[in-house]
């Protein structure tokens, strides 16, 4: 039966190409909004506090802050509304998952970035 399903998602649904990125990473996600008749593009722009899923599945969760208020959003790789993913900065962080950054503030919230070999 997986093998049926794993046939199925592979055959039909359509696989963009987007860069590689991980949790800490800093990224911009350019995604498309319907308003009535009109459609634009807007983007969010934050650190990357997980990935989870895999396949069709899978799905980011990205966290920015608005004046003092943090804002996050979860978005599926394979949503047809997302147009383009820019990875700003590659931060260096030691888990898969950063759910400790939701409390940091300040000084403390910085991610350092990760070095090019």
């Amino acid at each position: 039966m997986s093998n049926l399903l794993k046939f199925v998602q592979d055959e039909f649904v359509a696989k963009k190409d987007f860069p590689e990125f991980n949790a800490g990473d800093t990224i911009t996600v350019y995604y498309e909004i319907k308003e009535g008749e009109k459609t634009r593009t807007q983007f969010f722009k934050g650190v990357v506090i997980q990935k989870r899923g895999a396949g069709v599945t899978e799905t980011f969760t990205i966290r920015k802050m608005s004046g003092s208020v943090g804002v996050e959003r979860i978005f599926p790789i394979n949503m047809p509304a997302l147009q383009k993913i820019e990875v700003n900065q590659r931060g260096k962080v030691r888990r898969a998952r950063i759910f400790y950054f939701r409390e940091l503030t300040g000084k403390k919230a910085k991610i350092k970035e990760k070095r090019r070999r």
